[in-house]
């Protein structure tokens, strides 16, 4: 046992375990094989769905399918909406020119056609084209000889318009999806676990690289790992909610600048009991979710980002990375996913709080804190 002005700590756990001993004895559990991560880095998650037997439902939702779908299919049924479309009224326009007689080379020249200078199939499907798309040479023209030519004519503009509203609206929600706007919402690579005032904490930092702001922005996260029920149910995915520190008691985010968002591993922490050592040895994910609205097109966006056990440093902490230059603050994204080592227990939270806590005690930096405490421990020794 060690003494500070009557305050009684436990050796063990007395910063002992600085963050590169803690590394250099967790780099053997880090190595093995451990379970596939349910969110990636860039927030893809990664779930495979199979042995759907309803496909039908797919088709229901035609729009939301045709989004969904990867640009090539989306191009490929865009090009062959309006192809088909065209030679599907092409067809129609020369089985009209054949009912009333005008592809006939025998009939007389002063009859009037139900269209003008419509010979053959190409010609029919340069025509079918020119009204679709409404582009008018003028070379052929629909007369009043035939109901039947106006009739085509009345339903090809009304299906023109439908292929143009849903594949043009198609296009465009797949341009300006709510992810493409995620791209540049940013999270930190590696979260840190360290004390801040006097707790542990589990941090990451997240940032928005764009100067157009994401309103209502609030930020969810989530433990996920594997969990076995009282009844002896297996939950092969079992999804926790932490809880993030606010001082406004929200999770809501004023998104200008790099933020470090804070959750204190307290008694309702799924972290309580994990000490550095047990972090590396369990299969846990910690998922991060940040949603909002953005400023200039009012679509809802998600950004999403996940940490494994080998992504989260112990004893560290982020550098700080906005700075007030000539009246203004400056953020050095340089900096974004800096992060520096400093004195921290590698005990549990729940340890921690047994033995009393840290408070009271004055931490330096990684540089300055673990020489001075080393130098306390030999002369305690000694003594």
């Amino acid at each position: 046992m060690l003494s500070r002005k009557g305050l009684q700590l436990p050796e063990d756990y007395l910063l002992t375990r600085l963050a590169e001993d803690v590394q250099h004895q967790t780099k053997g559990a880090s190595t093995r094989a451990r379970k596939a991560r349910f969110v990636a880095k860039n927030g893809a998650c990664n779930v495979a769905h199979t042995n759907i037997r309803e496909q039908g439902r797919f088709l229901q939702d035609v729009f939301t399918t045709l989004v969904d779908l990867k640009w090539l299919h989306t191009l490929v049924i865009f090009t062959m909406s309006f192809l088909c479309s065209w030679l599907l009224f092409a067809m129609a326009w020369w089985l009209v020119a054949f009912a009333h007689g005008d592809l006939d080379p025998r009939a007389p020249p002063a009859r009037a056609p139900c269209v003008t200078e419509l010979r053959s199939f190409a010609s029919a499907f340069l025509f079918s084209i020119e009204v679709q798309v409404t582009i008018g040479f003028g070379a052929r023209m629909v007369t009043e000889e035939c109901w039947a030519a106006i009739l085509v004519l009345i339903l090809q503009n009304i299906v023109g318009l439908l292929v143009n509203a849903i594949m043009l609206g198609c296009i465009f929600m797949k341009t300006a999806q709510a992810r493409r706007r995620a791209e540049t919402l940013i999270f930190s690579k590696h979260a840190v676990v360290s004390l801040r005032d006097g707790r542990l904490c589990f941090m990451v930092r997240v940032g928005d690289l764009r100067k157009s702001m994401i309103l209502c922005a609030t930020v969810r996260m989530q433990v996920l790992r594997r969990g076995v029920t009282r009844e002896g149910e297996l939950l092969p995915l079992e999804q926790i909610d932490v809880r993030i520190a606010n001082p406004l008691d929200t999770n809501a985010l004023f998104l200008v600048s790099p933020i470090v968002l804070c959750h204190v591993i307290d008694s309702n922490s799924p972290l309580y009991g994990l000490s550095a050592q047990d972090l590396q040895r369990d299969d846990l994910e910690v998922l991060l979710i940040l949603e909002g609205v953005v400023e200039t097109t009012g679509i809802t966006t998600q950004a999403r980002t996940s940490y494994v056990s080998d992504e989260i440093l112990w004893g560290h902490r982020f550098v700080p990375a906005v700075s007030e230059e000539d009246g203004a603050y400056a953020v050095d994204y340089s900096k974004f996913g800096n992060t520096q080592r400093v004195p921290t227990p590698g005990c549990s939270a729940q340890k921690l709080e047994r033995q009393g806590g840290v408070t009271g005690l004055k931490f330096g930096g990684a540089g300055e804190g673990a020489p001075s405490l080393r130098r306390r421990r030999r002369a305690s020794t000694r003594r």
